[in-house]
């Protein structure tokens, strides 16, 4: 097992892509030093407390991104650190409260800590596909987003695209930090993460999918960058493994419009009440992700039909879904 005798830790270990990232972790023999915003809260930590391995290797600790020092006892000692924690949502009414300040003071406050930890060899932080493609340029199916992408904060509060803006300086920060105090740094962009859950909440990023199954009469005239859970954890692990890795790396297996999410599903399901009409004509364009960096850190992409799959059985298995 790779990791035997190594200490990394996680930060927001309860969602859905850090649940993941702490099993992989686990089960490569990792000691992981986890932190959730309410350890008393069983709906944040029963499912990692249930993982194999997590009696032996798993310890929790309660810390905020807003909280100064917060994160100094869970990055001491730790050869590696896994920044996931950040607000996801598409609804503010106080945009930089609820998402700028966490996702900008909290990466701050982890790496502060990093830079005092001498033990860490480098940091891997949950970025998103949201500080990558929103910039203007026009889309098309000849264009390939990749890693030389970077979103534009000022035309992302223009169109008041929040959550874009709150990534979009996270990232920015993050970089600029980490070269003043010389941290090995990378970041990870994921695109719209479906998959099976381990935590017994429905996230937002699933929500999407859950949202066609529950009888509605329209469906979002949406194109989403897809990729798997399991895809995005095993990047995270392979960034902090693979001594080469650096930079940036876009995570999307699959570019889709949800005609083409309906038409898996479908076939599928067919027994599941899906809708039929888009909720507007409005054209679409679709595009292309690059996939060649992520495969240099030995990715390959789960399909999408796979990954839609296992999101229904998984919320179907939780009771979300009856079918």
């Amino acid at each position: 097992m790779d990791g035997e005798q190594k200490v990394v830790c996680v930060t927001g270990a309860s969602g859905y892509i850090a649940s993941w990232v702490v099993k992989l972790l686990l089960e490569r023999g990792y000691t992981v030093k986890a932190s959730v915003r309410d350890p008393n809260d069983p709906k944040k930590t029963e499912h990692l407390l249930s993982l194999n391995g997590a009696k032996e290797r798993l310890h929790l600790f309660k810390a905020d991104l807003l909280d100064e020092g917060a994160f100094d006892a869970l990055v001491d000692g730790c050869e590696g650190v896994f920044h996931t924690a950040s607000p996801v949502t598409f609804s503010v009414n106080d945009p930089q409260a609820e998402l700028i300040d966490p996702a900008v003071k909290g990466t701050l406050n982890v790496l502060r800590s990093c830079a005092k930890a001498p033990s860490v060899k480098r940091v891997v932080v949950t970025s998103s596909m949201a500080s990558v493609g929103f910039n203007g340029k026009p889309l098309g199916p000849d264009v390939v987003i990749d890693e030389t992408w970077f979103s534009d904060p000022a035309y992302c509060e223009q169109m008041k695209l929040w959550y874009m803006v709150s990534k979009t300086l996270a990232e920015e920060a993050a970089w600029k930090f980490a070269k003043e105090n010389g941290i090995d740094l990378i970041t990870l962009h994921p695109g719209l993460v479906i998959g099976p859950l381990l935590q017994p909440t429905v996230n937002f990023s699933v929500e999407p999918i859950l949202n066609l199954t529950t009888g509605a009469q329209t469906f979002p005239n949406i194109v989403y960058r897809f990729v798997d859970v399991r895809d995005v954890a095993y990047a995270h692990i392979q960034a902090f493994e693979v001594p080469s890795a650096s930079g940036r790396y876009c995570l999307s297996g699959r570019v889709a419009h949800m005609i083409e999410v309906l038409k898996i599903l479908k076939e599928l399901y067919p027994s599941l009440d899906l809708p039929e009409k888009c909720e507007d004509d409005k054209p679409f364009m679709l595009y292309e992700v690059s996939k060649e960096k992520a495969k240099s850190l030995g990715v390959n992409f789960i399909p999408l039909e796979v990954s839609l799959k296992d999101t229904v059985e998984s919320l179907k298995e939780k009771g979300f879904i009856n079918a």
